[in-house]
This record gives structure tokens, sequence and C-alpha cells, in this order.
């Protein structure tokens, strides 16, 4: 095991590129199992849930191989036998996507409950429900998740909450279903954009993805894709945009697409800090004295639940009174008890979280308990007078590429050892 130990204190300049996004990434690689031909996928990030995610695949018959750099290229199967290895599917969230690519493509789907981040409840009812309107017969048994049907028929389907993996889930399982399928109150996020535009490549109907009603015409197969790029990571843009401000650096970041930092780069602003756009690129920088801000996690386009606690290490400093309340996962505030290791004044009330600004974070010893709250220590590190040894690194490098070399690059003291070093 390795740990990171960083040397608090010296703010971040220089450029930065963003790598491809984890969570579209993992979804476009789910999809490739419905193709008919090979298909060839660009800005794929080189990371430990991608490399779980290609294992499953490679585990369902589909040949996987790296062309150098961040291009993946995919022969989906044309057959399945045995179910993904359990020591797989438990790593990662993700593995559920594959129930509904297999089940539309090859008629059942056999896979272990799936594992990931402790960061709440996260049920698959909504995944389950839209399976079963659609003509699936699904059941839990000796904790694995097994469906069947003879041909998935399209229908109109109303998800309780916009959860992003149920509307990835249907819509991926409709683009073969015999049929019109309607699916209302979906996700909205950007993901979820990517993975529709992904299916169109191959040859599905998917329209509408980004607002509200996706409606998707199921055809008899679907073809291959000569070359499909995944979008950038907009989360990992967000925690380089916030380590510059928590840092009071100045840092320019290539290969963004600004929409989808929105509502981050609003908070910011709000809170003191200048950012200034590019067509495809912003630098972000802090002058002045910081404000304390409010934030409210929301589902898409409101303010990511998956950049809140990287938000909540920046206010830890940030003089007078921040609220942040967390609306989607009930257990993202694992990460107050090691932010209060380094300092931090947080009492947590439920789903609030008030945070008292203090003058400065020290550095100690603290463990990521999850991928984000790891980025936030990150964060918090950065600003720490003294030294910050991080623990638990195996989930920061989850979902960031290089995450130590890229701030080493801009100027930080960080370094990975091994633990006990």
């Amino acid at each position: 095991m390795r740990k990171l130990v960083i040397v608090g204190g010296q703010p971040l300049k220089g450029r930065v590129r963003i790598s491809g996004a984890k969570n579209a990434a993992l979804a476009v690689l789910s999809a490739s199992v419905l193709a008919g031909e090979a298909v060839v996928v660009e800005n794929i990030p080189d990371i430990n849930d991608v490399r779980v995610m290609v294992d499953l695949i490679k585990s369902l018959g589909a040949g996987v191989a790296w062309q150098g750099g961040d291009s993946v290229r995919i022969r989906p199967p044309a057959t399945v036998g045995s179910m993904p290895a359990y020591h797989l599917a438990k790593k990662l969230r993700a593995s559920n996507l594959l129930l509904g690519p297999l089940l539309a493509k090859f008629g059942r789907a056999e896979i272990p409950l799936p594992g990931g981040c402790n960061i709440g409840v996260r049920p698959m009812d909504l995944h389950f429900k839209g399976f079963a309107e659609m003509g699936a017969e699904i059941r839990l048994e000796k904790g694995c998740i097994r469906a069947h049907c003879k041909k998935l028929r399209g229908t109109r389907i109303y998800l309780d909450f916009p959860s992003v993996g149920a509307t990835e889930n249907i819509m991926m399982a409709a683009t073969l279903a015999k049929g019109k399928t309607v699916i209302e109150n979906v996700a909205k996020e950007p993901e979820v954009v990517d993975l529709a535009n992904f299916l169109n490549c191959l040859g599905a109907r998917v329209r509408g993805a980004g607002t509200d009603i996706i409606k998707v015409e199921g055809v008899p197969s679907l073809e291959g894709c000569r070359r499909y790029t995944v979008i950038p990571d907009r989360i990992e843009a967000g925690t380089f945009m916030v380590a510059a401000v928590a840092t009071r650096g100045d840092v320019e970041l290539e290969n963004v697409i600004l929409r989808h930092l929105e509502p981050l780069r609003a908070k910011l602003g709000e809170a003191g800090a200048e950012i200034f756009e590019g067509e495809d690129r912003l630098r972000v920088t802090a002058r002045g004295e910081l404000r304390p801000i409010d934030i409210k996690t929301l589902p898409y386009p409101g303010f990511p639940t998956d950049m809140q606690s990287q938000m909540m290490a920046l206010l830890s400093t940030v003089p007078g009174t921040s609220l942040i309340t967390e609306n989607i996962f009930e257990n993202r505030f694992q990460v107050v008890d090691e932010l209060k290791r380094m300092g931090a004044r947080i009492k947590v009330e439920g789903r609030l979280a008030v945070i008292e600004g203090t003058d400065h974070l020290h550095g100690t010893q603290v463990k990521a308990t999850d991928l984000r709250a790891g980025a936030a220590l990150v964060v918090a590190g950065l600003m720490a007078r003294g030294t910050t040894e991080i623990t638990n690194t195996s989930y920061i490098y989850r979902g960031y590429h290089e995450l130590d070399k890229k701030l080493k690059a801009l100027g930080a003291d960080i370094s990975s050892v091994e633990n006990g070093a």
C-alpha cells in the first residue's frame, strides 16, 4: 500500500490537461458489449476503475486492447457464458451497468451485487423497475442479480428519482428492444448525453438525452464505431479548480467543456475566485480574501455531489460560516472527521454541514474514506501548514489519472511513497 505525502503551502501555477471522464468512460465501455463489430474509444483515463471495467468485459468474452495512450479497441462478445467474477464486481459500483447491455443483446444477465465507495444507499430498484416494465424477469439469489427475457419490449417508464445509473442502464437496454421506449424524469448529466452519443454512433436511435425525457427507438442490432472520444472529466477539472483557489494559485485547465463546469464556476466566483474562460480551457486564480458561501448538492445541472467534499476542504479556511447541504448521498460527510484532525471546525447535523472557517489547517496523518474524500484531503494537504500523509490512496486512484504527477508539475510538494517509508 502506498501513501501520499504533501508538504503544504505551495501555490499551484501552470497548465494541466484534464483526462477523460471516469463515469462516462465506464458507461461507454459497458455499452460496447452491445456493438456488433469492434469499436475504438479514445480519451479513456487509465485509472483503477476503468481497469476493473476492462477486466469485467473481458471476462464476458470481449477482446480489449490498449492502443497506446488513452485509446482502447474493444471486440464485443458474440456470446456470453459465465457471470463476471465476484472479486471484480465488488470493486466497482458501475459493474451494474452491464445488466442492460447483456439483457438486451443476449436475453439474460447475471451480475454479482456491485461494490464501490460506501457513500450511501444507492438502491437498484429503479433499474429493476425499468427492466421489469420492458418484460424482463429479475431475481436476487445468493448475492447475485439474475435477469432474463425472450425479447425486451419498448414501453413508457417513469423514474421516481433521476438516477444516472438507472437512466443509463434502461437507455442501453432499450436500444435493442422491440418498439419505442420513453423514459421520463431521467438524469441530465453530461455523462448520460455522452453515452447516448456513443450509442447513436453504433447505430442506435436515441433522442432527448440532456432533457427530462429520453426516447429510444429499438433497432434489430448495433454496429461498430471506428472512433469515439469520451468527454473530459468535469470532476477532475473541478478538483483542480478548487485546488488552485485553495492554494491561492494560478492554474490553466486544458481540455474542458465549460458548460459542464458552470455550477462549480458560479460557486467559486461567489466565494471570490477569478475565472477566465477560453474555448476549451479556463484559468483559475484567487488573489483577495475569500468569502463564505452556501452549497446544496443537486442532480445536474445543480451543484455536483462529487465536488462537495473538495469544497468543504476549501471552505474550512474561509473566514465566516459556510453551509453545505448534501441532498444526494447520506454518507458524503465521512471526510469531516479527517478534516477535523487537520484543524477544521465542522459540525454535522443530518444532511447539513456547518463550517466555521479557521485561520489554517495543519498537516497530520489522515485516511481517505472514499474517492472524493481522498481528493478533498489532497486539497486540504496542499493548503495546510506542515506535512500531510494520506493513506488508503487506492480510493484516489480509482478516479484520478496520475493526480500526484499532475500536481507536482504545477509546483506542489507531493510524492507517492510506500506506506511505512
